[in-house]
């Protein structure tokens, strides 16, 4: 099959650091390379991967210092897409909706990959304009607010088995926090589970200049706890260590996520998961087997013990039979071949209108004619 992977253009693929979305895009680009179909990949020219690269922006914008509207440089990206649309079978979109006016036509063998929250007011009416786009989720929880748009599938994320090394005597001692200072990640609420519980924590983010304020006036006064350690934005290098020596990992958040790629980061190294029940975290920690879901604080301090004595062994079975980049691929692979079905019987019954229109176009004009010789 010919595919077309369409990556943002912030990151690159795969991330150097932080990026969740490009990480993805990476993962499954390699497993369908793997598998024998032929790829092409839309990203910035740094990105490192086996699929044939498009280069559609000299570096990752986030680490362009010159670059201040990524849009223009989405849209060149776009026209590069067009210009070889033709050559694909299918064409998987993952930058949300911006390619949608442009590729409405091709909406038989266009697919988009939703990766952000959709509970958005200003989402609805595009959403509503553009209801036959097909829609992959990347959990159940994500496409609750939007009941109408065409989703054709929810097809979970995946890593590749020996990216991250499982732990399963981790010596650390300490629970850890991984992913970006934000609000609605709640490191404030992991900051008071550890303290509470009376155990260390690492803190492994990164903070975007949309956070600053929350990290300097609420996170940073914080920081000068006992117990309590800010190492930063680390890259996919450090994770096995960090993750792996881990305890458990802190999940507290605030908001529906969409999926959480660190909580299965943390699965495969073996590491259970304490989860606040937001979003898609029920669909992804199954609880007294992975991890924990609690509500609130104080249930999570009572839950630690419980969480600590999880099987680190069962914990990597699970993402090995749930979360692997293969089963991703070969779901993603199940959509294109539906599609692509549904496609050309599209195809057949406008060939076969097109047949029969032409034939009853002519028999009215014979009939016509004999009609005038009559005459």
């Amino acid at each position: 099959m010919r595919i077309a992977q369409i990556a943002p253009l912030f990151e690159s693929v795969p991330p150097r650091l932080y990026g969740g979305t490009e990480r993805v895009v990476s993962y499954l680009t390699e497993e369908l390379v793997r598998q024998g179909h032929q790829v092409t990949l839309f990203a910035s020219e740094d990105s490192i991967t086996s699929a044939e690269l498009v280069p559609c922006t000299s570096r990752a914008l986030r680490l362009d210092p010159n670059v201040r509207d990524g849009l223009p440089h989405h849209m060149v990206m776009l026209d590069k897409v067009r210009e070889r649309a033709g050559q694909f079978d299918i064409l998987h979109f993952h930058i949300d909706y911006l390619h949608f006016p442009h590729f409405r036509s091709e909406r038989g063998r266009t697919l988009t990959t939703l990766h952000g929250r959709q509970d958005l007011a200003d989402h609805m009416p595009f959403y509503g304009r553009f209801s036959d786009m097909p829609l992959v989720s990347i959990s159940n929880a994500q496409r609750l607010p939007l009941p109408s748009a065409n989703f054709v599938a929810t097809v979970h994320h995946g890593l590749p088995p020996d990216l991250l090394t499982p732990t399963f005597d981790p010596k650390g001692g300490y629970l850890a926090f991984l992913g970006r200072i934000s609000p609605e990640k709640r490191p404030d609420r992991a900051i008071a589970i550890a303290r509470q519980a009376g155990l260390p924590l690492k803190i492994a983010a990164k903070v975007d200049k949309a956070d600053e304020a929350y990290f300097r006036d609420v996170i940073a006064p914080m920081l000068g706890q006992p117990g309590l350690e800010f190492i930063g934005e680390i890259n996919e290098n450090a994770k096995s260590e960090f993750l792996g020596q881990a305890a458990g990992l802190l999940f507290p958040i605030d908001w529906p996520e969409p999926f959480g790629l660190v909580m299965i980061e943390a699965m495969a190294c073996g590491t259970p998961v304490l989860a606040f029940d937001c979003g898609s975290v029920p669909e992804i920690v199954e609880e007294g087997l992975t991890g924990r879901i609690v509500s609130d604080v104080d249930e999570a301090v009572r839950a630690i013990p419980q969480l600590l004595a999880l099987d680190r062994k069962a914990v990597r079975a699970r993402f090995e039979e749930r979360f692997s980049s293969a089963r991703m691929a070969t779901d993603y692979v199940r959509v294109y071949q539906k599609m692509l079905r549904h496609h050309a019987v599209q195809e057949l019954d406008v060939s076969a209108l097109a047949v029969r229109t032409n034939i009853n176009g002519h028999g009215l004009e014979a009939s016509a004619t004999a009609t005038r010789r009559d005459n």
